[in-house]
């Protein structure tokens, strides 16, 4: 069997690195499976990127294209808008190509057009990362234009201006004629997808994205700290960056209150946070606890590492399409305190590997934090059990023949 897989990138961006996993794994399990981007960047010879510099360039300058029709747009959704109306030469490659399955992922950043994705004859597959396959041009959204269908009367207040969300939805239900097999990493983005009015009809799967459990495991805690240069004894709490403040739906509002709430706690004091993926500012909030900035750790073994240093994660999104940090932190043996939303109770198993806190309650975000750390006995229970359910449900053989069993299916329907 012959997989071609699409993304934009082969490493660049969460998808990005989900679709590089599961195109690893799927070789590791004797797939082959090749990785076409346009943006190659981990110097891998199973990634097949733009060659010669005109082609580079041009990987680089699609996504600007559709600039100016995303500046006709007013919103007040600050989530990435992609329109896909550039054309391509990518369904004339794969029509033409030896693949048995064309498995597209991230295509979005004007690789491929709308149009070009119903140009495709070959039997298609489609991991989805986000919402936007059955949104308009939004990647997440918090309104329901999605389920009833994209009409002038249904748009939110927020919005003015062209609506372009309503314009690429047409444009999807004209041109996606022949339905795609659709894999999603959590059962809510599954659930969304039945739910829609482009996609209900359309054959689902629900099948989570691999983690290499190999190498991602446990470094004994004393080490990694001394390794980061992170204090020995206190309790340590891992959140990413502040910067997500930027993005709604990364929940960092909802944190910030729920560490209010543990300024006052006795047994808490000696607490100290470690925020990754962001350098110090040059005026660090004040958060009622020491904090620690690693900066932007970019390879596996430097997040490995600061997983297993960490006594638990918060992960206070109120939507994730799965949740990679959390599945990487499990794997790590580090607990998980979250919001019981999204593809997050996918991933933690609630008082078993950590905390679902009730959507969106902070209180009950603190009460997570706190009941986690109460009790170091119950911590190192809880990252046993997380560790087991990352060997268990993510590693990259059982995901594999998932892949392939999907595969089967997407051929015999042609």
């Amino acid at each position: 069997m012959k997989v071609f897989q699409l993304n934009y990138s082969d490493i660049n961006g969460g998808a990005a690195r989900a679709a590089y996993r599961i195109h690893h794994a799927l070789r590791s399990s004797g797939i082959d499976s090749q990785m076409l981007v346009n943006r190659a960047s981990a110097g891998d010879w199973t990634v097949q990127g733009p060659s010669g510099q005109a082609a580079k360039a041009m990987g680089l300058i699609r996504p600007q294209l559709a600039k100016p029709l995303r500046a006709l747009l007013r919103t007040g959704n600050p989530i990435i808008h992609s329109p896909a109306i550039v054309s391509s030469t990518w369904p004339q490659r794969l029509n033409a190509s030896d693949a048995d399955v064309v498995h597209l992922h991230w295509v979005q950043g004007e690789m491929l057009s709308v149009e070009d994705i119903g140009r495709i004859r070959k039997p298609i597959l489609w991991t989805l990362h986000d919402m936007w396959a059955f949104c308009g041009a939004e990647h997440y959204t918090d309104d329901l234009r999605w389920r009833e269908s994209y009409r002038p009367g249904n748009r939110p207040a927020h919005e003015s201006g062209f609506d372009l969300n309503r314009h690429t939805w047409q444009r999807k239900r004209k041109h996606w004629r022949r339905p795609i097999h659709i894999v999603c990493p959590s059962q809510w983005l599954a659930d969304c997808v039945k739910a829609s009015a482009l996609m209900a009809e359309w054959p689902v799967s629900v099948v989570p994205n691999p983690l290499d459990t190999d190498l991602w495991r446990p470094i004994e805690q004393r080490l990694a700290r001394e390794l980061l240069g992170l204090p020995h004894g206190a309790p340590l709490l891992l959140f990413g960056a502040m910067g997500g403040g930027n993005d709604p739906r990364k929940g960092f509002d909802l944190l910030l209150a729920a560490l209010k709430q543990l300024r006052a706690e006795p047994n808490l004091q000696e607490l100290q946070l470690v925020v990754f993926g962001q350098l110090a500012p040059r005026e660090p909030p004040e958060l009622g606890f020491p904090i620690h900035y690693t900066g932007h750790l970019h390879d596996d073994l430097s997040l490995r590492t600061l997983y297993s240093a960490a006594d638990l994660l918060a992960v206070p999104s109120r939507q994730e399409a799965f949740g990679q940090t959390a599945s990487e932190a499990h794997a790590c043996g580090t607990p998980v305190v979250a919001f019981r939303t999204g593809g997050l109770p996918d991933i933690v198993d609630h008082q078993r590997t950590g905390y679902l806190a009730q959507p969106f309650d902070p209180y009950d975000l603190a009460a997570g934090i706190r009941w986690v750390l109460a009790d170091p006995s119950r911590r190192q229970a809880l990252g046993h059990a997380a560790r087991e359910r990352a060997v268990q449900l993510w590693n990259p053989a059982r995901v594999a023949g998932l892949y392939a069993e999907v595969y089967r299916q997407a051929m015999e329907r042609g």
